[in-house]
């Protein structure tokens, strides 16, 4: 396995295996199991894999939550060399936004400017944009691998990719969890064990919902009402239960066809975020 601190670098290893397809993970560090299954996947499908771990400050609105982020470099690189990574890229922040830099990628429209968006400002999603589009144009991987859990993140990069007409495919692999249920998070380890327990809330919510769909319930107001409730007698709290286009984020007020549903809720300090696609009728 090779580790690599700049893009020239990169692209000059990675030059010798251009006729070869490249499997892409980007992360931000701090890898868990849900880190690993992209990387599993990605080593099945291709015959080189390239990680990334790069902590963005442009994504993060709050600079505390940016300080408190963990970094975990040691312990990652030999969490990638035991599932076979063949080249990890750790940019130091200043290779990835040098001195001088003053370009931004922007995603407009209800995909970027509603929820996460919404929450956290414009500029997270610019930052996201930015950083996925300059780690694609450094890699030129066949295909990037992302987790289903950030999907709107995942259909941000699937409109950057489109719009700018990067020749990547985006493959988006299931969330992954604990034997709990809880959907896998670097953030998870902030979490004190009673609020663990709290947290538990988020995949009983999105479990009760999808049982009221496969029931017949389509209302996505009765079944925010009832995302709500849960979440509030296990002691978190919701900032949005969303019914959405899984692609476009036109918000759904009936389920008609496949919807998205997204949570995101604050368990003490700590602000997760969870989702489910539901299909009304199992269509």
């Amino acid at each position: 396995m090779t580790i690599i601190h700049t893009v020239a670098g990169l692209r000059a290893h990675l030059e010798d295996v251009r006729g070869h397809s490249i499997g892409f993970v980007p992360t931000m560090g701090a890898l868990h199991e849900g880190h690993l299954s992209l990387l599993r996947a990605a080593r099945a499908e291709n015959d080189v894999v390239v990680l990334s771990i790069f902590v963005n400050p442009a994504q993060f609105d709050d600079p505390s939550d940016l300080a408190a982020y963990p970094r975990t470099i040691e312990h990652d690189v030999e969490l990638a060399r035991s599932v076979g990574v063949d080249v990890v890229f750790a940019p130091d922040v200043d290779e990835v936004y040098p001195d001088g830099f003053a370009t931004s990628v922007s995603v407009r429209g209800l995909v970027a400017e509603t929820l996460e968006g919404a929450r956290r400002g414009a500029g997270h999603f610019d930052g996201v944009a930015t950083v996925v589009t300059k780690l694609l144009m450094a890699v030129l991987p066949r295909v990037a691998y992302f987790g289903a859990k950030d999907a709107q993140q995942v259909a941000v990069v699937r409109r950057l990719v489109v719009d700018l007409g990067i020749p990547v495919r985006i493959a988006v692999c299931p969330t992954s969890r604990d034997d709990d249920g809880l959907a896998r998070s670097s953030r998870n380890t902030r979490l004190s064990p009673e609020e663990r327990d709290r947290a538990l809330s988020i995949p009983r919510a999105l479990a009760a919902v999808e049982t009221a769909v496969a029931a017949g319930e389509t209302d996505a107001a009765a079944l925010r009402s009832r995302a709500t409730d849960i979440l509030g007698e296990g002691g978190t709290a919701p900032e949005y239960v969303a019914f959405v286009d899984p692609l476009t984020f036109v918000p759904a007020p009936v389920l008609e066809r496949p919807v998205l549903m997204a949570i995101a809720a604050r368990v003490g300090a700590i602000r997760l975020i969870d989702n489910t696609v539901l299909t009304p009728g199992g269509r």
